[in-house]
């Protein structure tokens, strides 16, 4: 069975990371969600890349961090935050993509 990542977390953000990288975070409602996430790696580089349409390359690994049941993801950007062309100098509306991702539940 899944469920709409939106339903399982209480948190899905993103923000900037500096001139070069987007950070994600998602902070997960339940701990047996997290846990099943994190045990599974149900959220991972190749299905981060495969949403963003971008190279695995640029994606890192997903860091688990247990106390928060938090996971965080750093993405490349593709153009120098603040270069000419780039649109979202803070970073704050990359988490669009997630809203569509469905994960397994316990």
């Amino acid at each position: 069975m899944t469920a709409p990542l939106t339903e399982l977390a209480d948190v899905i953000r993103s923000k900037n990371a500096g001139p070069y990288e987007i950070t994600i975070d998602i902070i997960f409602t339940a701990q047996d969600q997290y846990d099943l996430v994190k045990r599974q790696r149900a959220i991972n580089r190749d299905m981060v890349a495969e949403l963003y349409r971008m190279p695995v390359d640029d994606v890192s690994e997903p860091i688990f961090y247990d106390p928060a049941k938090a996971v965080k993801i750093n993405l490349r950007r593709p153009l120098v935050s603040g270069n000419v062309g780039e649109r979202d100098v803070y970073g704050a509306q990359q988490h669009g993509p997630l809203l569509t991702v469905r994960l397994p539940t316990p």
